[in-house]
């Protein structure tokens, strides 16, 4: 089975896999890309809710990869839903793919190219440069804004 992420009705993605979507997509979509939402719906896609422990999951996977600041509540259930339903994630999203990959849940990019390896992002404070691996709303030890970095 693969989960559809918005990026697959607006680049028209087929399979003849079964596949699986969640309501935040179609609220996401307009026009005809919400008419090939409905119509793939008709013609069987099925549509799931995760339960929320499986959201949960991927909120503490994001924390641990450094990607929770950049998903939304839409990409978090897709993620679910792919970790609930064993379920291939086709998406063009890098912070999805990280921590699908951080899970072991297979994704599926389209238009894109995939991440080429998993990243843990560190912090680094504007103010002192300080780095950390956890993100804080500011930095512990002077108070400033802190970006995310890549650790390599």
């Amino acid at each position: 089975m693969q989960v559809l992420d918005s990026s697959a009705f607006i680049h028209e993605y087929h399979t003849d896999e079964q596949v699986a979507s969640i309501p935040d997509v179609q609220a996401e979509l307009e026009g005809e890309h919400a008419f090939r939402f409905d119509a793939m719906e008709g013609a069987g896609m099925h549509i799931h809710i995760p339960a929320e422990g499986a959201v949960e999951t991927i909120g503490r996977a994001a924390e641990e990869t450094g990607d929770a600041d950049v998903l939304s509540e839409t990409d978090m259930r897709l993620l679910a839903t792919s970790f609930e339903l064993d379920a291939t994630l086709v998406t063009d999203d890098y912070a999805m793919q990280n921590v699908a990959e951080h899970l072991g849940v297979s994704v599926k990019v389209i238009a894109r190219d995939g991440i080429d390896e998993q990243r843990n992002w560190r912090f680094q404070c504007a103010g002192c440069g300080r780095e950390f691996d956890e993100k804080h709303d500011r930095c512990p030890i002077c108070g400033s804004d802190l970006t995310r970095k890549n650790p390599a």
